[in-house]
């Protein structure tokens, strides 16, 4: 497989063919948390906080997961094999 086609399978849902909004989603929601986070660190001049850190990225990837468990039904079906 190909890297291109191991990112979309990241986005796509069980028949690796349709693109899954709840998981683009969620991998921009843990992009722009990380980003805020290097970003409060950087230029507010602010010791980091591991604690605070540890458990908002929790809430953001246990939220994510979540989303994609309720909606676990109505993905379109595996391709035959």
């Amino acid at each position: 497989m190909t890297i291109k086609e191991h990112l979309l399978n990241l986005f796509t849902g069980k028949d690796n063919k349709t693109l899954d909004i709840g998981r683009i989603i969620w991998f921009k929601g843990t992009l722009v948390f990380l980003g805020l986070a290097i970003w409060h660190v950087v230029h507010e001049h602010n010791p980091f906080d591991y604690n605070s850190f540890g458990l908002g990225f929790a809430g953001v990837l246990g939220a994510g997961g979540a989303a994609l468990w309720a909606k676990k039904d109505t993905e379109p079906n595996e391709p035959p094999k």
